[in-house]
């Protein structure tokens, strides 16, 4: 079993408030009661001594403080130490100092220790209870030794047996739990990513960087290829920054990556260590079979160095149309075969779905085209042929004017701008009819053209920033050239600023444009930009506006990418 990574211990914790709630009150009612039977039977509990019934009220007292404290506190306060593991650590400590003031082996409030354990286990997966687990077995442990120097051994090694069988026992089905938790949330997660806009790429990507994330894997990737095709396609969820990478491969450079039957389902993990060889696992089943089989070292050695790992999954896709694999890999951990069967559980609810996706992108593209075939000829014929016949009409003039005219200069400058519009049109046609689609480097070398423009055309100095790993699908850029576009328009038509800042970066797994300018007529009355609102709330995004008491007035754009 894997440990949970902080976030995604975080994020079980937020989704589980009403949980976490009513632990901080059972602990109260724990220490309450504690009190109260310390207090109504001090005999029965070993408090003969003075001394002793002094120390246990400080520490029951002490306990019913720190749980009110904490229950107070914690529905305050979302923070991670509040409702974090070492919590549940100061809770064991608290429990090992009742038993020890409270005769030890032989004390009533041993049971308390199942109630961290429990906690422990549910919460935070089989590792911490575990860990818990033992904690408990120590303490317990070391109370009795230091309570009674004639101990019953007998008595104590079947308490403490008890606490490591039901303590164990209990952090195994709360690891289930968990383990189920976070597979139906990835299940969760994946099925919402069938957003034909995104493309099949696009899609395909998120869904082995979260496939690698919820395995806490080093790499995932993706080997796959249509009937007929003699490329295979190689996507790869293991490059730098988390960025997801695509190869076309041929037979003979797939051929590694394909040494299983094509329906096997495998699970490899390498020796714990060099002088024990009998701890490799290398099993694989196939369709029709309950048991798994041993592979033969040999079979998987060239596999192994390929991928660099000492572990990992693969299962065959379920492709109607096609065939392939997905491997899920790991330098440090060490996967099960019920990795390797969620795995293709996992794989049997996505690519279907990716199938559909890619069906409607033919579809779609097909009637792209030719809509796209229709918008090229009527923008010749409505938009491009009038600006031509005004060029005509301003070089005729033109031509009927000396040179030294006082309008001729401005005659001239009007004659380039319709020149350069018509050319820009011209460009534009041609990339509807065609459907070429833009990089996030074409993207900005068009941004900064169209800025240079305003700036030649209008004097508005309009700078574009974009981060460094700046990542946009070549569909989405087509979109934010639009948006940027009309962001630079609106700065020239609504305002009279004289520069402007359009800057674009990636976070939170969104694609975030700020449009800035200054507003030098003073606080401008409330407004949303109608066109820019209409194509982000088209591609499933948010727009907002900020007016800032220095006078710059900010559009904010979040796009899902």
């Amino acid at each position: 079993m894997r440990a949970e990574s902080p976030n995604s211990s975080t994020a079980n914790l937020r989704g589980d408030a009403a949980g976490a709630s009513m632990v901080f009150v059972m602990r109260l009612v724990l220490a309450l009661t504690a009190i109260l039977t310390l207090f109504v039977a001090p005999g029965d509990l070993g408090n003969r001594h003075g001394a002793r019934t002094l120390l246990s009220s400080l520490i029951f007292g002490g306990y019913l403080l720190h749980s009110l404290t904490l229950l107070l506190v914690a529905r305050r306060h979302r923070t991670p130490f509040w409702h974090g593991k070492a919590v549940y650590w100061i809770d064991l400590g608290w429990f090992a100092l009742m038993v020890y003031c409270t005769g030890g082996g032989n004390s009533f409030f041993f049971p308390f220790f199942f109630f961290v354990i429990l906690t422990a286990s549910f919460q935070w997966g089989f590792d911490e209870g575990a860990r818990i687990t033992l904690g408990a077995t120590f303490a317990l442990t070391l109370a009795t030794w230091l309570t009674d120097s004639n101990i019953n051994h007998g008595h104590l090694l079947l308490r403490t047996a008890f606490v490591l069988a039901l303590g164990y026992m209990i952090a195994y089905w709360g690891g289930m739990g968990v383990a189920q938790r976070r597979r139906l949330r990835l299940l969760r997660d994946v099925s919402r990513l069938s957003n034909p806009r995104f493309g099949v790429t696009q899609t395909i990507a998120t869904m082995l960087q979260q496939t690698r994330d919820f395995y806490h894997a080093s790499n995932c990737l993706l080997l796959m290829r249509d009937h007929g095709d003699e490329l295979w396609q190689l996507h790869s969820a293991g490059a730098p920054g988390g960025r997801s990478s695509l190869a076309r491969l041929p037979q003979g450079a797939a051929a590694p990556l394909l040494v299983f039957a094509p329906q096997a389902l495998v699970q490899y993990a390498a020796p714990l260590h060099p002088r024990w060889p009998g701890s490799v696992e290398s099993r694989t089943r196939v369709p029709g079979e309950t048991r798994w089989q041993a592979l033969p070292p040999e079979q998987l050695e060239q596999l192994i160095d390929l991928l660099d790992a000492s572990s990992f999954v693969s299962a065959p896709l379920p492709l109607r149309k096609g065939e392939g694999r997905i491997y899920v890999v790991s330098d440090k951990l060490r996967f099960s075969r019920a990795d390797a069967v969620f795995l293709q559980q996992l794989a049997a609810q996505v690519f279907p779905v990716i199938e559909n996706i890619m069906l409607l992108d033919r579809l779609a593209s097909d009637a792209a085209f030719r809509e796209r075939q229709k918008i090229a000829r009527d923008l010749h014929d409505t938009t491009i042929q009038p600006y031509i016949g005004l060029r005509h009409g301003i070089s005729a003039v033109r031509q009927s004017l000396q040179s030294d005219h006082p309008v001729a200069a401005e005659l001239d400058k009007l004659l380039d701008m319709t020149t350069q519009v018509i050319g820009d049109m011209r460009q534009f046609t041609r990339s509807v009819r065609q459907g070429v689609a833009q990089t996030e480097a074409e993207l900005l070398v068009a941004l900064r053209r169209q800025a240079q423009q305003v700036r030649e055309f209008y004097d508005i100095q309009i700078t574009i920033q974009a981060e460094d790993g700046l990542s946009i699908s070549d569909r989405l850029a087509a979109e934010v050239f639009q948006i940027v576009n009309e962001g630079m328009h609106n700065i020239r038509k609504h305002t009279r600023a004289r520069s402007g800042l359009i800057s674009l970066s990636n976070a939170d797994g969104q694609l975030r444009i700020r449009i800035q300018n200054e507003t030098p007529e003073g606080p401008p009355a409330p407004f949303l930009p109608g066109s820019l609102a209409e194509r982000t709330t088209a591609l499933g995004g948010t727009i907002a506006i900020d007016r800032e008491s220095d006078g710059v007035t900010t559009v904010s754009i979040a796009i899902p990418v």
